[in-house]
């Protein structure tokens, strides 16, 4: 009977923590929910200042400066979720995809509206012609982020021309709402400094927005070639005068940060052209030192959106 001893089945030994996740794993995707929040957020403020013009009050400077912070958090928030997944090994495809949904909200329809709105509550009495051009705009705006975001999930495999490793193809998401809110910005400061009101005022004009929504989304659907600050370098010959100008930055952001902010915006929009003729010969350097055809644009393999 000792050779015929029944026993039960043997069970599978689990490995520790075989079916579960350690907890560092969600905090890239809280860190883009956050970010998905703050656009929320902002949409929500610029609608309740909306409501409130309509019921005759008009929205003081300090909500809408309050909108752009919730925009401002979406974007820091952005910028590091990537960064800490890579840091705690811990990047998936959902937080891929997580990324690229928060980013059409905070990128795509939370500046469209801002600029929609703001315009609105300049001009409530405004013809519904001149409205539904100025939605369209808004719409365009936010369908032209969301062709630049699917573009770039689907070239982040392709590889990438050596000369285009300084360089993004078209204006990423998060610079194309910077450039959009740069007006926004800067009508609200000067406003608030009851400095150059008529400035102010042009800037809050409709037909300048539905022109801002339409050019900022065309450059953002389009294949130029933009700055990439990631593959920027500096030579230890420009290391203090670089560090010099940064620290005057720095001082100005601290002293008049919405001001500061908006004449960088500016500047980020000038550097188009520029950046299109740098472009130009950094390929004809390439071709020339190679020889051959020039290829397609890719999507330099650095991140961004």
């Amino acid at each position: 009977m000792g050779k015929f001893r029944l026993r039960g089945k043997r069970r599978k030994t689990k490995t520790p923590h075989e079916d579960s996740v350690p907890l560092r794993s969600m905090v890239p995707n809280l860190i883009t929910s956050l970010a998905a929040c703050g656009g929320i957020t902002s949409i929500t403020i610029v609608a309740t200042n909306y409501a409130k013009t309509l019921a005759g009050t008009p929205a003081s400077p300090r909500e809408w400066f309050n909108a752009l912070l919730a925009l401002l958090v979406a974007c820091l928030c952005d910028a590091i979720d990537g960064r800490v997944a890579r840091l705690l090994k811990c990047s998936s495809k959902l937080g891929a995809e997580l990324d690229s949904l928060a980013d059409f909200v905070n990128f795509g329809v939370a500046p469209a509206l801002f600029i929609y709105f703001w315009c609105l509550c300049s001009q409530p009495a405004m013809s519904p012609f001149v409205r539904n051009l100025l939605l369209g705009s808004a719409l365009f705006y936010a369908m032209c982020d969301a062709f630049r975001l699917a573009r770039f999930n689907t070239m982040l495999e392709q590889p990438t021309e050596p000369y285009w490793k300084h360089f993004f193809l078209g204006v990423p998401a998060p610079g194309g709402c910077w450039m959009v809110l740069t007006p926004a910005i800067l009508s609200l400061s000067l406003e608030v400094k009851e400095t150059a009101p008529l400035v102010a005022g042009a800037m809050q004009n409709v037909y300048f927005g539905i022109f801002m929504l339409l050019f900022i989304g065309l450059l953002m659907a389009s294949r130029l070639p933009t700055i990439s600050l990631k593959a920027i370098h500096v030579s230890h010959a420009s290391l203090m005068p670089t560090m010099a100008g940064l620290l005057l930055l720095i001082a100005f952001l601290v002293a008049q940060f919405w001001l500061t902010l908006g004449v960088l915006g500016v500047g980020y929009i000038l550097t188009v052209p520029f950046v299109g003729l740098i472009f130009l010969r950094t390929r004809a350097k390439y071709l020339r030192d190679h020889g051959g055809q020039p290829a397609a644009p890719q999507q330099p393999s650095a991140p961004g959106t």
